[in-house]
């Protein structure tokens, strides 16, 4: 009955939500295209979704061209890629971004095309973080005890907000975060999923979180 219910109400927001952010999406792409060089969506590494299924997560590029390649493998980024490493896979200051990609970042902007992944079935509105392959592998090796809590957070569907992106605590480690996520999915209650919906916007507008 969860599953049905939160599979229907996903398709409903997404269209609902699309269709009042069209406007936004129009003059971020129109920005993007003028303000740096490169395509309107990242091209960023798959994400791991429900089942350990790989999808390719649609998002605003908020950097410059490459990013991911240059911090992953260009030598000027090596002390860079190793904080981001150490850091849980997360840079509260990340020299990539662009000038207009700090702020659709900072309010969530850049998540709004994950809205073609909810219809497509690979994520959710509401759901634990869509993890990299490798950020899973390196991080649960960091922390072993959270080998049993992916297993519990891959059983879902990832989302766009989730529990910790609204719970002032965006900026904890990898096994703080999991361990969220993992609590989110135990719980599977529609109602808790509407109290985080309305803990959104407030963490959109405040750049606490993400949508």
């Amino acid at each position: 009955m969860y599953e049905t219910s939160k599979r229907i109400m996903d398709i409903i927001l997404a269209i609902i939500i699309g269709i009042v952010f069209l406007p936004i999406c129009l003059a971020t792409a129109i920005a993007i295209k003028l303000s740096s060089k490169g395509p309107i969506f990242a091209d960023t590494p798959e994400r791991i979704g429900r089942f350990g299924k790989k999808f390719k997560m649609y998002k605003f590029r908020s950097m410059i061209e490459n990013a991911h390649d240059l911090l992953k493998y260009n030598p000027h980024f090596a002390t860079l890629y190793k904080k981001y490493k150490r850091e849980s896979y997360k840079l509260r200051y990340d020299p990539r971004v662009t000038p207009f990609g700090s702020f659709i970042r900072k309010h969530s902007i850049d998540e709004i095309p994950q809205l073609i992944n909810v219809l497509r079935g690979e994520m959710s509105i509401i759901g634990p973080r869509a993890y990299y392959p490798d950020e899973l592998r390196e991080q649960q090796s960091k922390y072993p005890h959270t080998k049993d809590l992916v297993k519990v957070v891959l059983s879902v569907r990832p989302g766009i907000t989730g529990a910790w992106q609204v719970s002032g605590r965006s900026e904890v480690n990898f096994d703080k975060r999991i361990t969220i996520d993992a609590d989110y999915v135990s719980r599977k209650n529609i109602f808790y999923d509407m109290i985080i919906l309305v803990k959104t916007p407030w963490a959109m507008i405040s750049g606490k979180g993400a949508l």
